[in-house]
């Protein structure tokens, strides 16, 4: 529905001039305020007086006073200014500095990877930033649902996004429980999963994931089956520990599990890796303070762990060969 009303193009030129001045009663200390001659200034309230059709000062050589007109426009004039600097002041707060509200569209399972270990040292480094987490396995749209970025696996960022790394690649392991190979025995190559029941994810598209691993030949897509579909990496490894069926999920995800004993990976030298976490949004052209101290946060702490990351990784695979 078309409004019924419009803003004349220049409509607040001289606007602030003319409070100025209302306010001093004098064009040259108006001209001070603002940084300008008292030419241009009587040259604004002019064209303002030109535009608006009625005089809004009465002027003699020694004073300067409002007439009735300019006293109506200026007590509606004055506060309407006061906001619009306000609101100037607000913004371009928002661009010299981390503040304000920082929206974050994320998978459930990213969640425990990215976020967790870097929540409370975020919000302690920057307490004018509130940060919102929309935890969701759904692919947003950005702009459309007022999100400053979202954060996903690599393989499911859109081409025409700019994507920023938060994490290496991430192996895709394989995990079953103690009591599950108890039952069911282990897979020893990649084949034998038709055998096992396997928790399935079902993709925002609505098809069913499959799961890729290594082969002789190269990486293998295998449409397994299992009495379990779920939308989301905390679900699929819930399944595991349960003794459910087996689980792909990236490995920082059952780090914790494994060391405990409470699940084992199997088909080890089969895992594939995924492109990593990134980080995306829409444009370069304006990265707000907010979203980029997230992404320095988030990117110096993945690089402080990431060498402790190695060092259990290699451990493991050692205890693994022997």
């Amino acid at each position: 529905m078309k409004q019924d009303y419009t803003i004349t193009r220049g409509a607040f030129d001289g606007v602030e001039a003319f409070v100025r001045v209302a306010e001093m009663r004098s064009f040259r200390q108006a001209a001070a305020r603002l940084g300008l001659t008292p030419s241009a200034v009587s040259q604004a309230v002019r064209a303002l007086e030109a535009r608006l059709g009625v005089a809004l000062f009465t002027r003699t050589t020694r004073s300067v006073g409002l007439t009735e007109a300019g006293e109506r426009f200026l007590a509606q004039a004055r506060p309407a200014l006061e906001e619009v600097i306000a609101a100037s002041r607000a913004a371009h707060g928002l661009g010299a500095r981390p503040s304000g509200l920082l929206r974050l569209a994320v998978p459930r399972g990213v969640v425990p990877l990215v976020l967790q270990p870097v929540l409370a040292s975020f919000c302690a480094a920057y307490p004018d930033v509130v940060l919102e987490i929309a935890a969701s396995e759904q692919l947003v749209d950005l702009a459309k649902d007022g999100f400053d970025a979202g954060i996903r696996f690599g393989e499911l960022v859109a081409a025409d996004m700019v994507a920023v790394r938060l994490t290496p690649p991430i192996r895709l392991i394989v995990v079953g429980s103690p009591a599950y190979f108890a039952r069911c025995g282990e897979p020893r190559a990649p084949g034998d999963l038709t055998n096992h029941a396997c928790v399935r994810q079902r993709l925002s598209d609505g098809s069913l994931a499959h799961w890729r691993l290594r082969g002789t030949g190269g990486p293998l897509d295998l449409a397994v089956s299992g009495p379990l579909i779920v939308n989301d990496v905390p679900t699929m490894l819930a399944a595991a520990l349960s003794g459910v069926a087996l689980a792909q999920v990236p490995a920082p995800a059952a780090a914790q599990h494994l060391a405990k004993g409470e699940l084992k990976e199997v088909l080890a030298e089969h895992a594939l890796s995924s492109q990593g976490v990134f980080l995306y949004f829409p444009s370069l052209k304006q990265v707000m303070p907010k979203l980029r101290a997230f992404i320095d946060h988030v990117k110096a702490h993945t690089a402080a762990v990431a060498p402790k990351s190695q060092a259990k990784a290699r451990a493991a695979n050692g205890r693994r060969s022997r």
